[in-house]
Order: C-alpha cells, then structure tokens, then sequence
C-alpha cells in the first residue's frame, strides 16, 4: 500500500504540511478513546457500584495499554510504513468502542479500553504520527511536532463535551457505539494519504550545519554532546532520566485532567460543567502546544521543558485554594495554557541529543513514560481521594511529582551548558 520514497525536496514541501494536517486530524479522531472515560467516569461508578480508585483503573489501563502500544505500533510502522498502524488502529478504537458498550462488568470493560481502544487503538494514531511528522520536516521540527501532537489536545477538547451531550440525551453504551462506527467511518480514508514513505534525507539534513540558525546558541549546546555520550551520560542513562521525568510531569498532569469532571460534581457543579472544563483546558493546550513548538525552535527542548513544568506547578498550586465555579474555571484555562506543550519537548529533546537512527525507538520510549505517568497519576488520584475523601492531598501529590520533574531538567540543562564551556575551551 506504500509507494516509493519521497525525494528529499519534499522536505518541509507543501505536501509535508498537508500531510501533517491529516496527521493532526487523525490524532484528533483517534484520541477520543483517551478522553471517553474520562467524562463516563461517573456512569461507571454508578453502574457498576464501585468505588472511585476502581472507576479510576479503566482510564490508567486505557494509558497503559497507549504506551505499550505506542512502542509496538512503532515498530510496526518502521517495518510496513505509517499506513500500517493506521489501519491497525482504525478497526482496534472501532472494535473497542463497539464492544466496551456491551460490556457487562468493569473488567470486560477494562479489557476493551486497555488492549482495543488504547493498545491497538488510539496508540497506531500516537507515536507513528509523531514519528513520521519528525522526518518531514528539519528547521522547523519544533512547531511541526508541536501541531501535530495537538491533535491529542484537540481530541480532548472537541469529544468531551460532544460525549457529555450524548450521554445525557441517550446513555454511555449508546454513545460509545455511535463513537465506534464514526471512528470506523472517518479514519479509513484518511490513510490513503500516507502512501508515501518519508525522504531518505532526512537524516542527512539534521546534521546539516546551520540548519537554525536562529537557535545557534541552543544548537551549540546539542552539538556538544556526543550521541554516543549525550550531555555526559550513557544513551540510557540520559533515556531513564527523560522516562522518570516524563512519568513525573505526567503523575502532576492527570490530576486535573483526568478527576476534573468527577471533582466538579463533588463541589455540586455537575458533570456538565467538568466537562466543559476538561475541553476549556484542553483546547488551551493546543495554543500551548502551539506556542512552546515556536519557542522550542528559539531555546531548545530542555528549557522548553523546564518553563512549562514550573508553570504546571504554579497552576497545581492555585488548585489548592480554588472552590467557586468561576474560579474553577480560570484555573483550568491556566493549566491549559501552562502544560500544554511539555509533552512534544520530550520528542524534540530526543531529537537533539540522540542518534537520528535511534529517534524512532527512544522518542517512543519516552511518550510511553509520559503516558505510564498520566495513568498513575490518575489512578493514583482516584486512590489517595478515597483514602482521604478529598482532592486537597491529591493536588499536593501532583505538585511533589512536578517538583521532580523540574530538578531533573535543570540538572541536564546545567549538564548541557558545561558541555558548551569544555567545548569552548577545547576549540580556544
């Protein structure tokens, strides 16, 4: 289904753009399945008679099952091309959407979301896309990785509401069934598109010197490290480094996203309104994404990841003292517009301080930490309110998990500045 490989003049070519919007859209459509049981959370509970950490596992296995299958549908489109795990993807969040609506009991339930809808699922429309949208482009990686992977923010904007609707005007299982066939319907012709194969190039371009001009300094310190012994460390040192502080930043994340429809119905708002707020924060998260993709191309991927760790703290932190209905929402819109763009830094940092031949591998390691850490975090949260019987101590655990996060990046970004120094005395 794969024709031949691009020529390298394709590069950042009107065609790549193109195919990047098709990729944000895919992304958009396939992300849903992340966000379903973040807003049916509550009709679970109640349907099945459970408490809040098991009506919480559904979500944490929907991420874990993203991750692993993040790695295998990498690999997958490394063997066959993108168009593989599309497909593969398109008919496992169809299936799982179908099946998951008949399910009779939480663990059938748990099974559709993890293995279908995230493993098979929303994971083929993840990591390729992110992958593949790297190749196209060089100059301006940065904001190309950042529109692409805003589809998983889109997809959290535009479905939560539209889910809520539905639910309340014919039921979960009805709406979930309907998700299923539209998935199945929307997402087949879309692959069509990715028939080519990427530039062979490209590779050859990233070590093209003054590709960025613009971000000479920041280039500077990438081109000091030595892949073979990136920022000081051995390659998996530097990579375990990246996975704790993905699965830390991401713990601080799933807070708010994942518990804020069930938090605002603790508070008397209703489910309604968390829903909203879930889309307000979320849809915010693109113009982060957007906007830290454009600052990334300026200071690199480390600091990139340092500015929006410590604004995700600072926006954790006015959770603490928020109760009002207002408030709750300007909160939430800050938190959107804070951590939107973390998660695309990682891919970018990889990028900077890996091997070209290795990206592939490691960058979908490092998402799967992220999504490791979005689905402790929200387990996590749903246990620490049933033992407490509030949010209070669940904010204050998501605020220690970003603290991390943030010690790690200043310390390679210390690491990455005395690589520079050495360099420059070296070379006078």
């Amino acid at each position: 289904m794969t024709s031949r490989t691009a020529p390298p003049e394709a590069i950042e070519s009107p065609y790549a753009w193109a195919r990047l919007l098709v990729s944000l859209l895919l992304m958009t459509i396939g992300g849903s399945g992340m966000y379903s049981i973040t807003v049916v959370l509550p009709q679970i509970q109640a349907e099945f008679d459970i408490n809040r950490s098991l009506a919480s596992l559904p979500y944490t296995l929907t991420m874990v099952g993203f991750g692993l299958g993040g790695i295998l549908m990498g690999r997958l489109s490394d063997r066959y091309g993108v168009i593989a795990p599309i497909v593969t993807g398109t008919l496992g969040i169809g299936a799982g959407f179908l099946l998951a609506s008949s399910a009779s009991n939480i663990w059938l339930f748990n099974l559709w979301q993890c293995v279908l809808i995230g493993m098979l699922g929303a994971a083929a429309t993840f990591t390729p896309l992110v992958a593949d949208s790297s190749q196209w482009f060089v100059r301006r990686r940065g904001i190309a990785l950042a529109i692409c992977m805003s589809g998983n923010y889109l997809a959290g904007a535009v479905w939560p509401p539209i889910m809520q609707h539905f639910i309340d005007l014919v039921g979960w299982r009805q709406t979930y069934q309907g998700m299923g066939l539209f998935c199945l319907a929307a997402m087949l012709p879309l692959a069509l598109v990715f028939r080519r194969k990427p530039p062979m190039a490209s590779v050859a371009l990233d070590a093209t010197p003054g590709i960025s001009k613009k971000m000479s300094r920041f280039a500077r310190e990438a081109a000091a490290s030595d892949p073979a012994r990136p920022l000081g460390f051995t390659p998996a040192t530097l990579q375990t480094l990246l996975c704790v502080a993905g699965v830390a930043c991401c713990v601080a994340m799933a807070m708010p996203q994942v518990h804020i429809v069930a938090y605002c119905g603790d508070l008397g708002f209703g489910a309604a309104r968390g829903a909203e707020m879930l889309a307000l924060m979320l849809g915010l998260g693109i113009v982060s994404r957007l906007a830290s993709g454009w600052i990334a191309d300026y200071i690199g991927g480390l600091r990139t990841l340092l500015l929006g760790s410590a604004l995700q703290g600072v926006a954790l932190f006015m959770f603490l003292f928020t109760k009002g209905l207002v408030s709750l929402y300007v909160v939430s819109a800050l938190f959107g517009l804070f951590q939107g763009g973390i998660v695309p830094a990682y891919a970018l940092v990889v990028r900077e301080y890996f091997s070209p031949r290795e990206a592939g591998t490691r960058v979908g390691t490092v998402l799967m930490a992220t999504l490791f850490g979005m689905a402790l975090g929200g387990w996590m949260s749903g246990a620490i309110y049933d033992l407490r019987g509030s949010y209070h101590a669940a904010f204050l655990n998501g605020i220690a998990w970003n603290l991390l996060n943030a010690s790690i990046m200043v310390m390679l970004i210390i690491r990455a500045r005395r690589g520079v120094d050495q360099a420059a005395g070296v070379t006078a």
